[in-house]
């Protein structure tokens, strides 16, 4: 189950309609991104962050993200929440859980789920604070990190 939103989430309610019902689930893993008020090398201050997509393009990698970390691993069920707009420190941005039999499984998948989120997915952000503002540019520790889950790549691939 994927969305893209700009409203607020509440973890615990989250859990709690994704475990509703199931006795099949012995792990479940979750993992919440809030935006600090620092930038991503920790030097900057950051008054706000705002976070764009491509409506429907967005959803759809989603989907794909998730339905390869379910051919991966055997996943009763996950959830990908993703919030747009504009943000303040301490404001959930993402939230990603994931529901196994094992919690080996649900942990490797919400690590794989990050990995690909902060890589594939296709959200634009933008930090904004007092020496004004910049769009957030990609990483080479996240694509590092998401070439683990391909064998054989390189993280330029």
């Amino acid at each position: 189950m994927i969305r893209v939103q700009t409203e607020d989430f509440d973890i615990g309610a989250e859990i709690a309609a994704l475990k509703r019902g199931r006795t099949d689930i012995g792990a479940v893993v979750s993992f919440t991104g809030t935006v600090r008020d620092t930038d991503g090398d920790g030097i900057g201050q950051v008054s706000e962050m705002t976070l764009e997509h491509y409506p429907g393009m967005t959803e759809k990698e989603l989907e794909k993200i998730e339905a390869d970390a379910h051919a991966r691993w055997p996943l009763q069920a996950s959830l990908i929440v993703h919030r747009v707009g504009t943000l303040k420190p301490g404001d959930n941005i993402v939230l990603v859980v994931t529901a196994s039999a094992h919690r080996d499984a649900a942990f490797d998948a919400a690590k794989f789920l990050m990995d690909a989120l902060k890589t594939s997915a296709p959200f634009w952000k933008r930090e904004s604070g007092p020496e004004g503002s910049h769009w957030v540019e990609a990483k080479a520790r996240d694509e590092s990190a998401a070439a683990r889950w391909h064998p054989g790549k390189t993280a330029a691939e």
